[in-house]
């Protein structure tokens, strides 16, 4: 069965964890809804890991990210700016999509 969002391997233990509990994207990630249970993989090779249950998918802009948004992604405001700068190069408006744990494999 396919997954329907991926992440990095790096994240895999903090989303179990609860550590992290947002993920920024792009427009083409947008389309997630609330109440929504999503299969979660390992971007490097699509091995399941975990489903999800969507809380919420909220438009933000890059500049507008805080604190907040850091600590639900489980690091540093200037580390998530960075990680986001890397992933999506020029992208000023992303998506936040908020999430628990629902099943771990």
């Amino acid at each position: 069965m396919a997954n329907d969002i991926t992440f990095f391997r790096r994240f895999q233990d903090d989303i179990i964890s609860g550590r992290k509990t947002i993920t920024l994207r792009d427009a083409s990630e947008s389309h997630f809804f609330a109440g929504q249970f999503l299969r979660t993989g390992c971007y490097e090779d699509d091995s399941y890991f975990c489903t999800i249950k969507v809380i919420s998918v909220t438009a933000v802009r890059l500049s507008e990210l805080n604190e907040q948004h850091a600590r639900q992604e489980n690091m540093t405001l200037s580390q998530l700016k960075d990680v986001i700068r890397e992933i999506y190069p020029g992208e000023e408006s992303l998506w936040e999509i908020a999430f628990s744990v629902v099943k771990v494999a």
